[in-house]
């Protein structure tokens, strides 16, 4: 980049337009005053040739072949200046204003054949004392002689300076009134820019409530860059809200764990113990600790739940069937009471592989805790497009005011605080099943609950509680 753009690229936006527009109009009055010049001395040249060559066409006849004219009152009829000249430029023969002094130099002779020439003699600007448009012509005869006509332009060259200077006055003003209507447009264009920059600027100090004022009547580029703000500021606002609430229930699910161990310590430390003693008192804090790392590791599943969304298109069949065998095979005691119906053929859905098995067990592992046996899975895809995961046990279901707030964070039945989990296995699913464009559905005994996009699926399951995760089996990009 030169130094020239990095010192135009320093320059206010609206200088830098204001010096864009006059810049084009300057090139366009130039373009227009050289056209007009053009055309105006092209028009004057024109008649003074016509002068021109109707007095050579009346002096030609009249040259013998000595150099002279034979009738001189007829050659003084033209009104012209005109003056025959021989090989070397010397005069043999003048008349009306020309003087002795050959009005063209010989060195231009040697270039005008028998078809005419034309010279300008005097400079236009500055005026010389006496400018001339000449037409020469090569006689016929021998010797060889030159015919010169000449008329003066003092006329045609003050017109043309007083156009020049008329078109400079002109494109002068022109040119002060583009840059005085461009200034005013690019203020007009910008003032709503820098009102949402003092907007933005008062956002930033903390009033995160505030929005740009846009006119609803108009829809420009401007504007369309305010609803976009707009709309920008409130995704981030309702993202602060829900990390501020999040925050919130975090540390006042944390604080009763880590309360409870202090309290355990404190109280072990009150007097001398036991090695049996210390060994109870070990495994209850273990079992507290246990507590809080899963807790914490819940937290974290959920943090990576609302960030960027990972490419996938996973068999859910295939997820299915490995998540069921891992749990069958770590808890063989009860690996009975847990059934699954899959079908043949693969289902595909629009999540990465951790993903659906993150969703699955947490599924599972609220139908082993809060649920009772047995425990039912199956796969199947109920309508095209749609892949369904169903998850169903014959517990005692969730309360009807549960279920339309079971995928928010901590929440929990007032008999399912007593049982081991901290209310963030639901909130995790739906969060992972809305970002992917499905749709999360809690039934029980004729009750249903959904959360997020709604699906062209029927319920056709019974009164027990089932939860149900239907996805796009279309869609490999949820977010895009």
């Amino acid at each position: 980049m030169s130094s020239l753009t990095v010192r135009l690229s320093r320059l206010p936006l609206r200088v830098r337009l204001v010096a864009g527009f006059s810049a084009a109009s300057l090139v366009v009055l130039i373009a227009a005053g050289v056209f007009v010049y053009w055309r105006v001395d092209y028009a004057l040249d024109r008649g003074l040739d016509t002068e021109l060559t109707q007095a050579r066409y009346a002096l030609e006849p009249l040259v013998g072949a000595d150099g002279r004219v034979s009738t001189r009152s007829a050659a003084d009829a033209t009104g012209v200046p005109w003056q025959v000249l021989g090989p070397d430029g010397t005069v043999i023969d003048r008349g009306g204003a020309a003087g002795t002094t050959p009005l063209v130099p010989a060195s231009r002779l040697d270039r005008v054949t028998t078809t005419p020439r034309t010279f300008n003699v005097g400079d236009f600007l500055p005026a010389a004392a006496k400018p001339y448009r000449l037409q020469v012509v090569r006689l016929s005869t021998l010797p060889r002689r030159y015919l010169l006509v000449g008329v003066r332009r003092d006329h045609r060259d003050e017109a043309l300076r007083e156009l020049l200077l008329q078109l400079g006055l002109a494109g002068l003003g022109a040119l002060c009134v583009t840059a005085l209507v461009g200034d005013r447009l690019a203020r007009a264009a910008l003032r709503p820019v820098e009102r949402y920059r003092r907007q933005a600027a008062a956002i930033t100090a903390g009033n995160t409530s505030l929005r740009l004022d846009v006119p609803p009547q108009r829809d420009d580029e401007i504007t369309r860059l305010g609803d976009t703000f707009n709309d920008m500021l409130t995704s981030l606002e309702a993202a602060l809200d829900r990390e501020r609430q999040f925050v919130t229930e975090a540390s006042h699910e944390l604080r009763t764990p880590i309360t409870l161990l202090t309290s355990r310590i404190q109280l072990a430390l009150r007097r001398p113990r036991s090695a049996v003693e210390h060994e109870r008192i070990l495994t209850e804090l273990m079992v507290d600790l246990d507590r809080l790392a899963t807790l914490s590791e819940q937290l974290l599943q959920i943090g990576r739940s609302e960030g960027s969304h990972p490419a996938g298109d996973a068999d859910l069949v295939t997820v299915t069937a490995r998540t069921v065998n891992q749990r069958r095979l770590a808890d063989p005691d009860h690996a009975g009471s847990l059934t699954v119906t899959l079908p043949e053929e693969p289902v595909p859905a629009p999540m990465a592989d951790f993903e659906l098995e993150r969703v699955l067990s947490n599924l599972l592992d609220n139908a082993s805790t809060h649920g009772a046996p047995p425990v039912q899975v199956s796969v199947d895809e109920p309508a095209p497009g749609w892949a369904r995961l169903t998850v169903a046990d014959a517990g005692p279901g969730m309360p009807p005011a549960l279920l339309t707030t079971a995928t928010q964070r901590f929440t929990r039945a007032e008999e399912a605080r007593a049982r081991p989990g901290s209310g963030l296995g639901l909130s995790l699913v739906g969060t992972l099943v809305s970002r992917a464009g499905g749709e999360l559905r809690l039934c029980h005994d004729g009750r249903h609950a959904t959360y997020g996009s709604p699906a062209p699926v029927t319920c056709t399951h019974g009164s027990e509680m089932t939860v149900t995760v239907l996805l796009p089996t279309d869609r490999t990009d949820p977010t895009g």
